[in-house]
C-alpha cells in the first residue's frame, strides 16, 4: 500500500464544523473515509501556522488518493494537498535506475 502525506487548511465554515465535531470526531470521519477506500489512517496532527492539519495515511493507489482529495475538496470546507511518500528502499531503488536525460542547454 502507498503512503501519503495530506495537509489541509480549513475555511471559516470548516472551522465552525471542526468546533462542532471536535478533533476526535474529524479523526473518526477521516479514518472511516480511508477505510471505505481500502486504506487506513496512520496519524493525524493539528497545528497552528500555515497548515491546520497534517495526516499520514495508507491508500491502495493514486486513484484512491485522488478520490479522497476530490471528495474532501468538493465540500468547500477544506483545501488539501496530497503528497505521495517514498520509503528509503524506494528511493534507493530509484537511485539505482539509469536515466538518460539531457539538462536544458547542455
Amino acid at each position: 500500500m502507498a503512503k501519503y502525506l495530506v495537509t489541509a487548511n480549513y475555511t471559516a465554515e470548516g472551522l465552525r464544523g471542526l468546533a462542532k465535531d471536535k478533533a476526535s470526531g474529524r479523526k473518526a470521519a477521516i479514518a472511516a473515509a480511508l477505510k471505505a477506500l481500502g486504506g487506513k489512517l496512520d496519524s493525524v496532527y493539528y497545528a497552528f501556522g500555515a497548515t491546520d492539519v497534517y495526516l499520514v495515511c495508507d491508500l491502495p493507489d493514486n486513484v484512491s488518493a485522488a478520490a479522497l482529495s476530490l471528495a474532501v475538496s468538493a465540500t468547500g470546507m477544506v483545501k488539501t494537498t496530497t503528497t505521495p511518500l517514498l520509503t528509503v528502499d524506494e528511493v534507493d531503488a530509484a537511485l539505482d535506475k539509469t536515466v538518460k536525460y539531457r539538462a536544458p542547454g547542455a
